[in-house]
């Protein structure tokens, strides 16, 4: 399981844009269950019974066993819905029926007014199918499927013909002579209506047919792509895109079987590159082509001595009148007025998608507030027939498509009748828009070219979507900046959702080449994009919800306004801290083995051992990729110490193995360690991850044991350790990783998300951070003896929420906000919903922040797409490479600490001279009045320790404050010496033997 966006997603793999997607994505489950639980499938469908021109009176779908076992069809059904509709009839397959392996079975359906009869039904129904589109589906139980793209359980198979609802691609539209028979008489099941399933005359078996065996697979059959129509305005030339692929062989050829027709012809063949491959041609169709119905029959072969054939019914005539005009269809409002009514209409050709294509009126009608263009919603095939700058009359259904139920409508063209050319060659000149953009639902389905810059602002969907979120200048959380709750952050929410567009790649589906990204291998927020020219979309995008897309009609170039960097280069000091979550870092993987190869294994969580708990890595080979990374970006900011999130909670192992490879990586075969783990508290979490540190011995030296707090409130306790550097300065860190914003709970209690853009759990976060600085610190504090306290760590909380607040409000001072946006920019280290913030904090009590000289996030993470990071799963294309550049979804923290020594010499600038002894026999000791002279020009800070050095043995300083470096020292506690003033103390020395009294001193400024 990988690591998960710390706000609430609903995103899925490859989840498209539209319906044709949202089916296959739900069909991919769909088909898995079937294939699991049932070989029957749906073999052949009819619609047109009955109706003009048809050979058979009823309706019927007919079912087969695939398989190699007998299946009960007890109590199971089939059901209809209309293309886009969402409420399914249903025929109860009767009785208790068996069907044997290759036995058809047959389900009669409504009849119609024409002759011609079925053969004997097994089961009989009264469901009237359409003869064009539709959907049918086989369902294990009675009971009626729910919506127009359910994603029931007892869902066994479907077949969606000219359909919102399918599998893989559409199924093929039928005709009133034509059934949908699925190919090698149903044993071909590849969870692809469109390529399963071809047109032919209806030719229905029943249970009593002969068997048909599929225990030896025949050869994979040419599979054609071709439209049942193209036609054209008289006068008008026109062409369709045809294409045929082979899974097992070359298509190589493709020539018109049909009677001749001068001025309809084949031109640009290209044959397939390799098996499997597509081969591609044009059919044709000159101007002169006189008025009539021509159906052109075109085969295809292949190297194998295969054939397959597509008919094309190609049309010149006069077309229908257009209706309605594009803007009068769209309307003022959000929704059509012609919603639910057949329109004819007429525009030109702008762009075409993975689902239809987008059509504008060539004259506009000046309004505003008035879309010119619309979308079509239709098959490939359809789509194949028109081309860029072909004007297209078209009759169809207005649908007001909501992608999100409630929210923005989209008005499309669906359910489409006729595509009939009536120009070509014509170019729409791009609408000039600029984001912000008040409402792009005025300029939805048209083509537009943006005359601002654009800034890249989210790249999480590139990989499996194609997908680029884009805005004018970056845009921040609104509580990165502002209270939540207040009328700045409200308002900043409100701009940045207007002030967002997604760019898609027209496909809807995993791309099979990751789109745009550059020479580096990488596309990055912060890159702009000039000219941006396309047309405006609007569906489903990544993340969950919908919004407006761009689907790009020139090619779009993007500048590295914001290229991959070093480390920042911080003002220097003395000691260099780092903050880095490291994304889930697990020796144990997610498939149960685990870094020394074993298998069997778990990860804790809570009394929980299991590898459902593991989290990360899936294996051996993604968990190198990812220690390359996290090593990598380690050793390039080379801190002394490091607090670490998003360990494994296996004790001090794997942050272990973490510092073995850093160590192996900075000094390659020496076996120098530089660095050392921090032994770990006693009490680490209950969670499977957990917090850690790391540092080098050779400047700092760790002052007791690391402390943690067990509390209960911390499912993940924050760690703390004290420091001492080499010029004897002392402070403390303390690592924290307070509780995510997702998995939010149920129901409306303090931790539910309230809308102010905070997110769930935030009560807890408050109540972590009040513990934190309440009682945890002032532990720290008195446990050190020293009062510098540094706190670091992913605080899943934006710079101006509450729990930074509570913290910030009791004197702490955050360092981020000090020089990052103190310096003119911007502080982030997260991406979400294509706005940056920083979860990740430096912030200090005041004792410690006078030694904070400098603090910023490298930004080698956020900025980059998910898809060039370690795992391997679930990409199109692997682009990974090992250089520390999306080590992890946060960026690291740096701080640079000048932390003044606790004393410095001063000897230079004082006179320091004792009085003669007095001996008092009464004690035995002798004693002298010291006196210290400030003898420079500048005031002496105290407390002052004078340390008498080369005493001679048996002689000691009886009266001494204590020994530092082996040589007792007394301490004058004056707060300052002025330049000539002078301080005096008594001496008292008893000695033993006969060697005289004798010393040299040194004077300090400080406390030892």
């Amino acid at each position: 399981m990988k690591k998960t966006p710390h706000l609430p997603t609903a995103q899925a793999v490859a989840t498209p844009g539209r319906r044709t997607i949202i089916a296959a994505a739900l069909m991919a489950g769909l088909s898995a269950s079937a294939h699991a639980d049932s070989p029957v499938v749906i073999s052949q469908v009819y619609g047109g019974g009955g109706n003009s021109g048809a050979t058979i009176k009823n309706d019927f779908i007919e079912l087969f066993n695939r398989g190699t076992q007998a299946v009960s069809l007890a109590g199971w059904s089939v059901q209809y819905a209309s293309s886009a509709g969402s409420s399914w009839q249903v025929t109860k397959i009767s009785g208790a029926p068996v069907l044997q392996p290759g036995q058809y079975y047959l389900v009669q359906e409504a009849a119609g007014t024409g002759a011609g009869s079925l053969l004997t039904p097994d089961t009989t129904g009264t469901i009237p199918m359409s003869g064009t589109a539709g959907k049918i589906a086989l369902v294990n139980d009675a009971n009626a499927l729910s919506g127009a793209a359910p994603s029931s359980a007892t869902l066994v198979d479907l077949l969606g013909y000219n359909a919102g609802f399918f599998e893989g691609t559409n199924g093929p539209g039928l005709s009133n002579t034509t059934a949908a028979l699925r190919a090698n008489g149903g044993c071909t099941d590849t969870d692809n209506n469109g390529s399963d399933f071809t047109t032919g005359a209806p030719t229905p078996r029943n249970s009593a047919s002969e068997l048909h065996s599929c225990s030896v697979p025949p050869a994979p059959p040419i599979v054609a792509s071709c439209p049942a129509n193209l036609a054209m305005a008289v006068g008008f030339a026109g062409s369709a895109d045809l294409s045929a692929t082979d899974a097992d062989g070359v298509v190589n050829n493709a020539v018109i079987t049909s009677t001749a027709v001068p001025g309809i012809s084949l031109v640009n063949f290209l044959a397939a590159s390799a098996a499997g491959a597509n081969a591609t041609v044009s059919l044709n169709v000159a101007a002169g082509v006189p008025q009539g119905s021509y159906p052109v029959v075109v085969r295809f072969d292949n190297d194998q001595a295969q054939q397959t054939s597509c008919t094309i019914n190609v049309s010149v005539a006069v077309p229908t009148a257009v209706s309605h005009s594009i803007p009068q269809i769209q309307g003022p409002g959000e929704t059509s007025p012609y919603a639910g009514t057949v329109q004819t209409t007429e525009g030109v050709v702008t762009a075409k998608v993975g689902s239809g294509f987008f059509i504008q009126d060539a004259a506009g009608d000046g309004n505003p507030q008035t879309s010119d263009g619309v979308f079509v919603y239709t098959t490939a095939a359809n789509t194949g027939t028109v081309q860029v700058g072909d004007q297209v009359r078209i009759t169809g259904t207005v649908s007001d498509y909501a992608p999100v139920a409630g929210g923005h409508a989209y008005t499309e063209l669906q359910n489409i009748t006729a595509i009939v050319k009536t120009g070509s060659g014509i170019a729409i000149t791009p609408t000039n828009i600029a984001l912000p953009y008040a409402n792009l639902g005025q300029v939805e389905g048209m083509l537009v070219r943006f005359t601002n810059a654009l800034t890249v602002s989210q790249l999480e969907f590139l990989g499996d979507r194609g997908e680029v979120t884009l805005s004018s200048g970056r845009l921040e959380a609104p509580t990165n900046h502002y209270r939540a709750g207040s009328d700045q952050a409200k308002a900043l929410a409100i701009a940045n959702a207007g002030n967002q567009i997604v760019l898609d790649d027209g496909v809807f589906v995993t791309p099979a080449t990751i789109p745009y990204l550059g020479a580096d291998g990488s596309l990055r927020a912060g890159d702009t994009v000039s000219g941006l020219t396309g047309v405006v979309d609007f569906g489903a995008k990544g993340g969950g919800g919908a919004g407006f897309k761009l689907q790009p009609t020139v090619a779009p170039v993007f500048s590295q306004d914001n290229p991959r960097t070093a480390p920042p280069a911080l003002v220097a000091g003395n000691i260099k801290v780092a903050s880095a979550n490291v994304l889930n870092y697990f020796t144990t993987f997610t498939n149960g083995s685990d870094v020394e190869g074993r298998s069997g294994q778990g990860c804790a969580l809570g009394s929980s051992v299991s590898k459902s708990n593991c989290r990360g890595a899936d294996n051996l080979n993604e968990f190198n990729r990812q220690t390359a990374k996290i090593v990598g970006e380690l050793k390039a900011i080379d801190a002394d110490v490091f607090g670490l999130m998003e360990i494994q909670n296996s004790g001090e192992y794997t942050v272990g193995y973490l510092v073995k490879a850093l160590n192996e990586a900075i000094a390659p075969g020496t076996g120098f360690q530089t660095y050392a783990v921090v032994p770990k508290p006693a009490a680490t979490g209950t969670d499977a991850i957990r917090v850690a540190m790391i540092y080098k011995p050779a400047t700092l030296t760790m002052v007791g044991g690391a402390l943690s707090d067990a509390d209960s409130i911390n499912n993940r306790p924050p760690m703390a350790q004290t420091f001492v550097a080499a010029n004897g300065a002392k402070f403390s860190l303390i690592v924290n990783h307070l509780k995510s914003k997702g998995s939010c709970p149920t129901g409306s209690g303090a931790d539910a998300d309230s809308g102010d853009g905070q997110s769930c759990w935030n009560a807890t976060r408050v109540n972590q951070a009040k513990r934190l600085i309440n009682v945890f610190a002032p532990q720290v504090a008195a446990a050190a003896g020293d009062a510098k306290l540094l706190m670091i760590g992913d605080f899943n909380s934006y710079g101006m929420e509450d729990p930074i607040k509570a913290i910030t409000d009791l004197g702490y001072v955050n360092q981020l906000e000090r020089f990052v946006r103190g310096g003119g920019g911007m502080p982030y280290s997260f991406v979400f919903n294509g706005e940056a913030g920083y979860l990740d904090h430096a912030l200090t009590n005041a004792a410690m922040s006078a030694s904070v000289v400098d603090a910023a996030e490298w930004h080698n993470n956020a900025d980059e797409p998910t898809v060039v990071d370690y795992n391997t799963d679930g990409k199109p294309e692997d682009k990974y490479s090992a250089a520390p550049y999306r080590a992890s979804d946060h960026d690291p923290v740096v701080i640079s600490l000048n932390l003044a020594a606790p004393y410095s010499d001063v000897s230079a600038s004082v006179k320091a001279v004792g009085s003669g002894l007095v001996f008092n026999r009464a004690t035995g000791k002798y004693s002298s009045t010291f006196s210290v002279t400030n003898t420079g020009g500048a005031a002496l800070s105290g407390p002052f320790q004078v340390e008498f050095d080369g005493l001679p043995a048996g002689v000691t300083l009886s009266n001494a404050s204590g020994s530092h470096a082996g040589a007792p020292y007394i301490t004058v506690n004056a707060a300052s010496l002025a330049p000539g003033a002078t301080v005096s103390f008594a001496l008292s020395f008893s000695k033993t033997g006969t060697a005289n009294i004798s010393y040299t001193t040194k004077v300090y400024s400080g406390t030892f």
